[in-house]
């Protein structure tokens, strides 16, 4: 899935399932939409950084909402 399609994919807050639960990204999802390696995104959390994430057995899942807020975090001040 490209950036392309992530977003358009998730453009709309509200949920997009019939359970009303929102979309979960994988690491590899992740990575790609904010164009770093999988490896920056297990780095960040190894060192308590990046989006917060749910773990579901071995795998880590991350909100769509989590990481807006996240980024809208890293946003340097003028």
């Amino acid at each position: 899935m490209n950036e392309h399609e992530i977003l358009r994919n998730t453009s709309s807050a509200a949920p997009n399932d019939a359970w009303g639960l929102e979309p979960l990204w994988d690491v590899h999802e992740l990575a790609d939409y904010l164009g770093v390696p999988v490896s920056t995104v297990y780095d960040w959390r190894t060192r308590g950084k990046g989006p917060t994430a749910y773990r579901f057995g071995k795998h880590l899942k991350f909100a769509v909402s989590d990481v807006r807020a996240w980024v809208a975090e890293q946003r340097e001040r003028a």
